[in-house]
């Protein structure tokens, strides 16, 4: 069944692993690859990610990208949106803070923070238009 706008609004917003998807031309099938992400209701949707990675060149060529993210327990849910890249800027001490906070332990953050190399990443903002989403019910 599907979910309400609400419902996959919310569930974006949880800190699931994305499944990245972009177009990889060249008669090769799209490259899809884990990433964190940051996303709140109504917003935009952003990663970061090493600004001379495949996915970012692809990205930057493609000008948009789809992101799943599923719950695999039951009930098992996923949403699935796709949109265009409405910007890209260097990465910030904010958002690399922000992003990492969603996924690591609150002591680790810092450490994580402090090993990373700013200078190489890149935030991609991603406006979502369309979306797909289900609930499935309890598995079993």
């Amino acid at each position: 069944m599907p979910l309400s706008v609400a419902e996959r609004e919310a569930f974006l917003a949880e800190p699931h692993i994305g499944g990245l998807a972009v177009e990889a031309g060249d008669g090769r099938a799209p490259l899809a690859v884990p990433v964190w992400y940051d996303y709140s209701p109504g917003g935009d949707i952003r990663f970061l990610t090493d600004g001379d990675s495949v996915k970012a060149r692809l990205i930057a060529k493609a000008g948009r990208f789809s992101l799943l993210v599923q719950r695999v327990s039951p009930t098992y849910r996923y949403v699935s949106v796709e949109g265009p890249v409405v910007r890209t800027d260097p990465t910030t001490l904010d958002d690399l803070t922000r992003i990492s906070a969603r996924y690591l332990p609150p002591d680790a953050v810092s450490g994580y923070v402090q090993g990373s190399d700013l200078h190489v990443l890149v935030t991609f903002r991603m406006r979502p238009e369309r979306w797909l989403s289900a609930d499935l019910g309890a598995l079993g």
